[in-house]
């Protein structure tokens, strides 16, 4: 029996204890302070079953809540796995988009030298006027 995985679900665990065993109060239950033996003891004082009966129930219960953790945990292992493999494949695509488009310009400024200083001339001339307009405001 996990007792962690009883002590991190105590509030579930202790309402299926009350269902199972209707003589069990509040205070029954509310005594568990992560001593599975003490609360083993309690139920048996309580409804007369058998440590074995008991032990199984929880382990059961214990079972059922750990199963449910290790799905949880699958689902965002598998989630996280597929969203970084996304990532990688957007990454790998955004990179070989940037090569592509720089080699083009690269053959473009070789293949038109005289055409791209004018542009970038022209260009330059007139991000420095947008400035210099700006900055006299």
């Amino acid at each position: 029996m996990n007792e962690q995985v009883l002590q991190g679900n105590w509030n579930e665990v202790k309402g299926k204890l009350r269902e199972k065993w209707g003589e069990l109060t509040n205070d029954d239950v509310q005594s568990f302070n992560g001593n599975v033996d003490q609360l083993i003891g309690q139920i048996q004082r309580k409804t007369g079953e058998s440590r074995d009966s008991i032990e199984r129930y929880l382990g059961e219960v214990a079972g059922q809540f750990s199963s449910t953790i290790e799905k949880a945990r699958a689902a965002v292992g598998t989630y996280a796995t597929q969203a970084r493999d996304s990532v990688q494949e957007q990454y790998e695509q955004a990179s070989e988009a940037m090569r592509d488009s720089y080699r083009s310009a690269e053959r473009m400024v070789q293949h038109h030298p005289a055409e791209s200083i004018a542009t970038a001339f022209g260009v330059g001339l007139v991000a420095g006027l947008i400035i210099g307009l700006a900055v006299r405001r």
